[in-house]
C-alpha cells in the first residue's frame, strides 16, 4: 500500500518496531507520515495534590481498557510526603476490582485482548522481579477462564531493571517514590517514550510549570492523559511524531499550496 501511487500519506498506530519500519518505507517513497507508537506515561503526584482526586484518576488512568492503552498512566511518581497515603489508597482500590465478563455491568476488571498478550505481560513482570523489583500487589494471572491478569503494583524498580524502560500494556503499575518536584520531573523525563502524562497539584501555575518541563507531546493537569476529537494527539521520542485529531491533526496531511495572484503589469 505504501508503494501505491494513490497513497499520498501514511499514519500508523502501532509498536515502535512497526513505526520504524513504516516510517522508513514512507520515506523511501517521499510520502509524509505520522507515527503514534507506544507510551509509558508518567502520573506525577506532588505534595500539594488533592489525594482523593489523584487516587480516583490513578485507578481510571491505569485500568481503563484493562490498561491496554498507549496513553494510559503507567509510571506513578509520587512525592515522598504523600507516597504512603497514595500507595495505600491505590492498592486498596486496585485490590477491590472484580474480574468477570466484560459485558456484565458488575464487572470492573476485564480480560486482556489475547492469551499472548497475557503471557507477554507475565514474562515482563517475572523479568522485573528477577532484576530486583518487588510485587506489592498481584503479579500473576487470575485463576478463572479467560486471559485475566491480576492488578499489579511493582516497586523498587532500579534504572538497570528492564521494567524501568519497558512499556507494560496491561494492568501493571510501576510505583516510584521521589523526594520533590525536581526529582519527579527528572524521573518522568528519564524515559524512551514521550506520549502523554499527568501532574496533580492544587497550584495550577505550578502544574503548568511542571507540565511544560515534561518531555512529552501531551500533558494534563489534575486529569489523566486521554484523547478527544478536539485535542491534538501524539508524542515525541519513541512514541512517534506528528499529530492526530484536532486542528493540528487535520493539518498533518494537508498540502499547503501557495497560489499568488498578481495584477497585470509590465516587467521591471
Amino acid at each position: 500500500m505504501v508503494d501505491d501511487d494513490r497513497i499520498r500519506g501514511v499514519a500508523l498506530t502501532g509498536s515502535v518496531a512497526a513505526g520504524r519500519s513504516l516510517a522508513a518505507w514512507a520515506g523511501q517513497n517521499l510520502k509524509p507520515s505520522s507515527m503514534e507508537l507506544g507510551g509509558s506515561d508518567a502520573f506525577i503526584v506532588l505534595e500539594d495534590a488533592d489525594l482523593d482526586l489523584a487516587i480516583k484518576w490513578a485507578i481510571w488512568g491505569r485500568m481503563y481498557n484493562c490498561g491496554q492503552t498507549c496513553c494510559a498512566a503507567k509510571r506513578f511518581i509520587v512525592v515522598d510526603k504523600l507516597a504512603d497515603a497514595f500507595l495505600e489508597g491505590f492498592q486498596a482500590a486496585l485490590a477491590a476490582l472484580v474480574p468477570g465478563d466484560p459485558m456484565d455491568e458488575q464487572t470492573t476488571l476485564g480480560p486482556l485482548s489475547s492469551e499472548g498478550a497475557l503471557l507477554q505481560l507475565l514474562e515482563q513482570v517475572q523479568t522485573a522481579i528477577a532484576h530486583g523489583a518487588k510485587v506489592l500487589l498481584g503479579g500473576g494471572r487470575i485463576d478463572r477462564p479467560g486471559s485475566f491478569m491480576a492488578p499489579t503494583i511493582l516497586t523498587d524498580i532500579a534504572p538497570d531493571n528492564p521494567a524501568f524502560r519497558d512499556e507494560f500494556f496491561g494492568p501493571v503499575a510501576l510505583f516510584f517514590r521521589v523526594a520533590d518536584e525536581e526529582a519527579a520531573i527528572a524521573l518522568a523525563n528519564d524515559s524512551d517514550f514521550g506520549l502523554g502524562g499527568s501532574v496533580f497539584t492544587r497550584d495550577l501555575a505550578r502544574g503548568r510549570r511542571v507540565a511544560s518541563r515534561i518531555e512529552t507531546g501531551m500533558m494534563f493537569i489534575n486529569n489523566i492523559s486521554w484523547s478527544d476529537a478536539e485535542l491534538p494527539f501524539g508524542g515525541i521520542k519513541n512514541s512517534g511524531y506528528g499529530r492526530e485529531l484536532g486542528d493540528m491533526g487535520i493539518q498533518q496531511f494537508v498540502n499547503k499550496k501557495l497560489v499568488r495572484y498578481v495584477v497585470a503589469q509590465a516587467p521591471l
